[in-house]
C-alpha cells in the first residue's frame, strides 16, 4: 500500500460523507483558481492544511514533505518568469554579466509568486481529498454524479494496477539485489532497463488474466465495488456552504475592489 493510501485509511475524516468532502475540495479549488488572488490562495492553503493535519490527524511532517514535491517543481518552472537576461536592468534587482544583466522586475516576480501560491493551494485541495477519502468512495461519488462508466472503470483499473506493478517491481528489485544486479552504476542501469521490460510484459499478462477472470464471473460491462456509505450531516453541510460563500465573497472583493 502506498503512503497516501495508508494515511487516508488512518485519517479521522475518513468516515465523513465522501460527497461533502468532494464538494468542499472541488468548489474551493475552483474559487481559488478563478480568483487569481494570492490572498485567497493563502486562505485556502491554510484552511486545507489545518483540516488535513488537525482534523484528519495526518502527521505534519509528512504533509509538508508531500507539499515540497509540487513546491520544488513550481519554483523551478516559474524561474523563467521571475528572472530575465536582458541588456536593460529591471526595477527589482540586476546582476551585471558583462553587457547583459541577470535581472528581475517586481511585476514578474509577484506574478510568479501568485502562480506558486495558487498552484500550492489547488494541490492542497486535492491532498485534502486524497488524505481523507479512499478511492472507492471517490469513485462512488463520481458514479452518483453520472460520470461516464468507462471513465470510472478505467480509473478503478489504473488504481488497482498501481499496486500490482509496485509489488512486482519490488519483487524484481529484491531479486536483482540478491544477484548483485545493482552493485555499480552500469549494472544498475542495465538492471533498471531489464526491470522495465519485464514489468511491461507482466502487466500485459496480468491484464489478460484479469479480463478472463472478469468474463468467467459474468462481467456485463460494469465493475461493482463495495464502498462505505456515511450519511451527510446538516451541520457539516451548513459549514461548507458558509465557508464557500465567504470565500467567494472574499475572492470577489479582492478581484474588483481591492
Amino acid at each position: 500500500m502506498i503512503t497516501i493510501d495508508k494515511l487516508c485509511y488512518h485519517s479521522e475524516l475518513r468516515y465523513e460523507n465522501a460527497g461533502e468532502k468532494f464538494a468542499f475540495a472541488v468548489i474551493t479549488l475552483m474559487i481559488c483558481v478563478m480568483s487569481r488572488s494570492m490572498a485567497v490562495a493563502a486562505v485556502v492553503l491554510a484552511v486545507m492544511g489545518v483540516l488535513t493535519v488537525w482534523k484528519g490527524k495526518i502527521p505534519l511532517i509528512r504533509y509538508l514533505r508531500f507539499l515540497t514535491v509540487p513546491l520544488a517543481f513550481l519554483v523551478l518552472s516559474t524561474a523563467a518568469i521571475m528572472f530575465n537576461i536582458s541588456k536593460t536592468p529591471l526595477d527589482l534587482f540586476a546582476v551585471s554579466l558583462g553587457e547583459w544583466y541577470l535581472t528581475a522586475g517586481s511585476h514578474s516576480f509577484f506574478y510568479a509568486l501568485q502562480l506558486i501560491f495558487t498552484a500550492l493551494a489547488a494541490v492542497s485541495c486535492l491532498y485534502f481529498l486524497s488524505f481523507t477519502t479512499p478511492m472507492p468512495d471517490i469513485l462512488e461519488v463520481l458514479r452518483k454524479l453520472h460520470c461516464p462508466k468507462l471513465l470510472i472503470e478505467m480509473m478503478l483499473l489504473i488504481y488497482r494496477f498501481i499496486f500490482i506493478l509496485l509489488d512486482t517491481a519490488s519483487a524484481i528489485s529484491t531479486s536483482q539485489d540478491c544477484r548483485l544486479g545493482n552493485r555499480n552504476y552500469r549494472t544498475a542501469l542495465r538492471s533498471f532497463g531489464m526491470m522495465g521490460s519485464v514489468l511491461m510484459i507482466r502487466a500485459v499478462n496480468r491484464s489478460n488474466r484479469l479480463y478472463d477472470a472478469m468474463e468467467t464471473r459474468c462481467y456485463d460491462g460494469t465493475i461493482r465495488v463495495l464502498s462505505e456509505s456515511h450519511p451527510p450531516k446538516r451541520k457539516v453541510v451548513a459549514l461548507i456552504i458558509g465557508f464557500e460563500l465567504l470565500l467567494f465573497a472574499f475572492a470577489l472583493w479582492r478581484r474588483f475592489f481591492s
